[in-house]
């Protein structure tokens, strides 16, 4: 197979894991590299400097200040700017560098990427060169004490096409998968993906579907099962009762998984947890690293 024909077939060839000097960077690498080894495939680092990282505008400059005294505060502000985007992108390169050199440590090489702008424009403008992302749970703004995730994350999982590995605070050894399955269009493109990809390659492999145990539910189960065993995976399935949110995290805590896979929409309650309002339901709750495919 060429590499043309493996990258039609969906194969991960490139990765490209977004950084930005959080807690979670360090991770974002270390998830990065584990999918670059497994499949061979390149890896680069983004890094975008937002705008208000770089600009000092002030919020009103009419009314009481005169023509001259605006003009100098305009001077004055220009020259911050200035300082602030040349030190907003100094730390960019270190952050890059540092990053960098830790996947160097661990035997992967990787290259970067500096962008100014709003993410998701930025991101937008390379959707070609990755078939794979890899994003942090939360970013170096988010509040960990109420566990909220970060906004970027909400964002870019809305915007990208792409399959998104979200990564967990810390890696992790993975040997154990649980793909959450509700016979929808997305969560069979998980399947689908599994089967296909040698990022999967050895893994043991837990299919869930939250619901009632039903003749077409078992029809659909059976289906994802022989597709993954064909494949060459070792692979159980279980028709669990409940509600999806607290059944799917059931299904990985307590060691029993080292990675969540799943669709990002689907014809029942699951496309719930990661569309819409309750989009961080199931992230938060999550303590492994979540690979979701659109």
């Amino acid at each position: 197979m060429t590499d043309e024909q493996e990258h039609a077939s969906g194969g991960i060839m490139r990765i490209m894991a977004l950084i930005d000097g959080s807690i979670y960077t360090a991770s974002v690498c270390d998830h990065a590299a584990w999918a670059a080894r497994r499949t061979g495939a390149s890896l680069e680092l983004m890094h975008v400097i937002g705008r208000r990282e770089t600009s000092s505008a002030p919020s009103n400059l009419s009314g009481s200040l005169s023509l001259g005294a605006r003009s100098t505060l305009l001077e004055e502000l220009a020259t911050l700017d200035e300082q602030r985007g040349r030190l907003a992108q100094e730390r960019g390169r270190a952050i890059l560098e540092a990053a960098t050199e830790h996947l160097a440590n661990a035997g992967v090489t990787a290259g970067h990427r500096m962008r100014i702008g709003d993410l998701l424009s930025e991101l937008g403008q390379v959707q070609d060169d990755f078939d794979v992302l890899v994003i942090g749970k939360r970013g170096e703004a988010a509040d960990f004490a109420t566990m909220h995730l970060g906004s970027n994350l909400e964002r870019v999982m809305r915007s990208t096409g792409k399959p998104v590995l979200v990564a967990s605070r810390a890696f992790k050894p993975i040997a154990r998968v649980v793909v959450a399955f509700d016979g929808g269009a997305s969560s069979t493109r998980a399947v689908e993906a599994v089967a296909r990809d040698s990022l999967f390659n050895g893994l043991s492999v837990r299919i869930v579907t939250v619901g009632e145990d039903r003749s077409a539910t078992r029809e659909k189960l059976g289906w994802a099962r022989e597709t993954l065993e064909a494949a060459g995976l070792v692979v159980s399935a279980d028709i669990v009762p409940g509600e999806p949110e607290g059944a799917i995290s059931a299904a990985v805590e307590n060691g029993a998984a080292d990675l969540l896979v799943m669709g990002s929409h689907g014809h029942s309650r699951v496309r719930h947890l990661l569309i819409g309002s309750s989009t961080t339901a199931l992230l938060r709750s999550c303590l492994v690293p979540i690979m979701v495919y659109r």
